[in-house]
């Protein structure tokens, strides 16, 4: 068995392939640096994280594959799922070894699953776009706190950027204790001391706007009033909202 530690990133994972095929010796598992080895381990090797050889092997996928394609091996990625980064590799090294599109070989495995799991975080991207609901603090910084199911914060900010460009957000992930703050011009990622600012979901009364609860009380309002009761189903309601997400939503409090 090979077996080769990374740093768990991106860079590294791509530095991987290229090791792998400059020492035409690919691993049958890919752990992180600091992981135990499994029993009967016939070699053991550390990739080095280099950003020149990530970007080579990115610009040689670039060239083997659509951008759609290249953007699943993200997604993918950013699923965070148990040996995803196994599945991103033999994905890679069969778009590398072979002379023609595997793009829509859905009867390869490898290739279906990259592609349902990609699907199933975009999902969860376009669900956060639908459902983040911002709260205005007293410094007029409008706060989001967020923790969808896989790690799709970067995949949505740049909507934000544009849609509320007059305005400083924050949108946190609570789950994963790291935020973007935008300023008015550009966007930066930042961490908290503390989540208790967002207890139960909600920004913390005390950090409110004077008018926060104000406009909280008007959507509410409105909310209710746009509701037609005899139109109302619960079971097709939880599957459009799932209840996962109610808790960071004003109208559902």
């Amino acid at each position: 068995m090979v077996i080769f530690h990374y740093d768990k990133t991106f860079e590294g994972l791509l530095s991987a392939v290229f090791d792998a095929y400059f020492r035409k010796t690919f691993p049958d598992k890919l752990l992180g640096l600091e992981e135990i080895d499994p029993l009967f381990v016939d070699e053991n090797y550390t990739v080095v994280t280099q950003k020149d050889k990530a970007e080579r092997v990115w610009k040689a996928l670039k060239k083997k594959l659509s951008s759609n394609a290249c953007n699943m091996l993200t997604y993918v990625w950013l699923s965070e799922l148990e040996e995803s980064d196994r599945l991103i590799f033999q994905y890679i090294r069969k778009v590398f070894d072979s002379e023609v599109s595997i793009e829509l070989n859905l009867i390869d495995d490898d290739i279906l699953q990259v592609r349902n799991l990609a699907q199933k975080v975009n999902k969860e991207r376009l669900r956060m776009i639908e459902f983040v609901r911002f709260q205005k603090a007293a410094d007029d910084i409008f706060f989001a706190p967020i923790s969808p199911d896989y790690n799709c914060l970067p995949l949505i900010i740049q909507h934000f950027k544009a849609r509320f460009a007059d305005q400083k957000w924050i949108i946190y992930d609570i789950k994963r204790d790291y935020g973007f703050y935008y300023d008015l011009k550009t966007v930066t990622e930042m961490t908290l001391e503390t989540t208790s600012l967002f207890p139960g979901g909600k920004l913390n009364e005390a950090l409110m706007a004077e008018d926060e609860k104000k406009f909280q009380q008007l959507w509410k309002a409105y909310f209710k009033s746009t509701t037609i009761k005899d139109r109302i189903n619960p079971k097709l309601h939880c599957q459009l909202l799932p209840r996962r997400y109610w808790k960071y939503m004003t109208e559902k409090q």
